[in-house]
C-alpha cells in the first residue's frame, strides 16, 4: 500500500496512541501504547511489526475488533483511580 493512500478499515473502536514500549522474541512482539490516560498492550507477530516498521515513540492507530467485550460489575473505586 502506497503512503497517502485513503485507507478504509470497518472497525469503529480507533485508539490513537504512541508506542512507548516493544518486546520481541522469536515469532512474536509485544507493543504496549499510551492512549490517552489509559495503556493498551498488542501482542502481533514479529514479521508485522518488521513490516510496519513500528518504533517506540512512533504515533499509531491501535484497531479492535473484538467478539467479546467483557464487563466487571462491584468495584469500588472510580474510573480515575483505574490502574
Amino acid at each position: 500500500m502506497k503512503e497517502g493512500t485513503n485507507v478504509k478499515l470497518s472497525p469503529r473502536n480507533r485508539l490513537p496512541g504512541r508506542i512507548t514500549e516493544m518486546v520481541k522474541d522469536e515469532g512474536t512482539a509485544k507493543v504496549g501504547m499510551q492512549v490517552g490516560d489509559n495503556y493498551v498492550v498488542a501482542l502481533i507477530t514479529r514479521e508485522s511489526v518488521d513490516e510496519l516498521g513500528l518504533e517506540p515513540g512512533q504515533e499509531v492507530m491501535a484497531v479492535v475488533k473484538a467478539t467479546d467485550v467483557m464487563i466487571l460489575t462491584g468495584i469500588t473505586h472510580t474510573s480515575s483511580e483505574m490502574p
